[in-house]
């Protein structure tokens, strides 16, 4: 049996079977047993009311769990958060700024990381810039930026628009180390789709930042801050109440701020716990079906490749419709980023058909999920197709 004959049952709610949703780039179906956790945060909190929150705590370090055993990090310290803007805002505010008044990211960044840093750059913060292309020369090209000004690098381990990797984070974390600069990495979209180990991959100095919304069909609020060790010293300016949880006294006098002990000094406030009790149900569930890392990116990248593969078919002239042949099938994340200038307009048409995609800027993006069938890749592929026949 298939992967995808044995996951599509169970997710009758999405429809996968009858839709050509290829969206798992950016937003999966979720499992059918995903409403039975909504249902259970509902039940303890009309049974328990304001005493819920020890079973939804519970969940959270389930999610926690689940979370580093994706990281490769068993002993990761993890604050989460409802999206990660907000814990990237409060690592950017546990920075000293004013000591080492530089950041150094790329222009390959996520909007929730692009904008707080080009408004930073507005407000006076030294941001520098630097071309995610050539892909394959990032980090070093990064490292060079850095200096005793750079108070934090923000990269990603694989980009968003065109599903490339980024090699050498450890040799760049290595060159933050020397000059005593931090560096954090988006990992969202290398989850459950490129095996990650972190201290294999030399980024146990790193900050780690990532979710649950794509690939890991966690749905909404379901995001961490993975803590370097020497997170231990710093005091995040943007802090809620729940970073006071475990806090004995105030750090030194009555009118310092205390902090927790480890991941809770980047911990937020109160919160919906609905995600949580999603997660871990679905957690739960990759586990019952045998979605191990392994399994799913293997599955990633057959998926892609077929996706590659029939687009090949079409021989689409390269001025209308491209894709990164260059580059080696291992080199990418887990979905397919195709280069157009009609990338939004195509987008439309497909939706028009029933094809769901969607577009950044140039890039026409399909992304799989092990629940989709071959058949449907491929008929997903025969859609573009005709719309290029079509296209004005």
């Amino acid at each position: 049996m298939s992967l995808a004959a044995q996951l599509a049952p169970h997710y009758t709610r999405f429809r996968v079977s009858e839709r050509l949703l290829l969206t798992g780039h950016s937003h999966q179906a979720w499992p059918d047993v995903a409403v039975e956790g909504q249902l259970e945060a509902y039940a303890d909190a009309a049974e328990l009311v304001d005493e819920k929150w020890g079973r939804a705590f519970a969940r959270a370090d389930l999610v926690r769990d689940g979370f580093r055993h994706l990281l490769g990090d068993p002993a990761a310290e993890l604050a989460l958060g409802a999206n990660t803007r907000e814990l990237v805002v409060r690592f950017l505010s546990a920075l000293d700024l004013r000591a080492r008044p530089r950041l150094v990211t790329t222009d390959g960044e996520f909007h929730s990381a692009r904008r707080q840093l080009a408004r930073l750059r507005e407000a006076g913060v030294s941001v520098v810039v630097v071309p995610a292309s050539p892909v394959d020369t990032l980090s070093d090209r990064l490292a060079a930026a850095v200096d005793v000004r750079t108070a934090a690098v923000l990269t990603s381990s694989v980009l968003f628009e065109t599903a490339r990797v980024v090699t050498g984070l450890g040799d760049l974390a290595s060159a933050c180390t020397r000059v005593g600069a931090e560096l954090l990495v988006d990992v969202y979209h290398q989850l459950g789709v490129v095996p990650l180990a972190l201290e294999e991959a030399g980024l146990g100095s790193a900050w780690v930042v990532g979710g649950g919304y794509k690939y890991l069909q966690l749905g909404e609020g379901n995001c961490f801050l993975r803590l370097p060790p020497q997170a231990a010293s710093l005091r995040p300016v943007i802090t809620g109440w729940y970073a006071e949880f475990g806090a004995l006294a105030a750090e030194s006098g009555s009118d310092r701020v205390a902090y927790g002990p480890g991941a809770t000094r980047f911990a937020g406030s109160t919160y919906d716990p609905t995600s949580h009790y999603r997660a871990a149900r679905v957690l739960e569930f990759f586990s019952s079906q045998g979605l191990t890392v392994d399994v799913l990116a293997a599955s990633y990248r057959r998926q892609r490749g077929l996706l590659a593969a029939a687009f090949d078919d079409l021989d689409a002239p390269d001025a209308v419709i491209t894709r990164d042949r260059a580059t080696d099938p291992t080199g990418f994340g887990g979905f397919l980023s195709l280069t157009s200038p009609h990338a939004s307009q195509l987008q439309a048409l497909l939706a028009e058909r029933g094809v769901l995609t969607d577009s950044r800027g140039q890039h026409l993006r399909f992304g799989p999920a092990p629940y989709l069938s071959d058949v449907q890749l491929e008929e997903a592929v025969g859609h573009l197709g005709e719309v290029l026949r079509d296209l004005d």
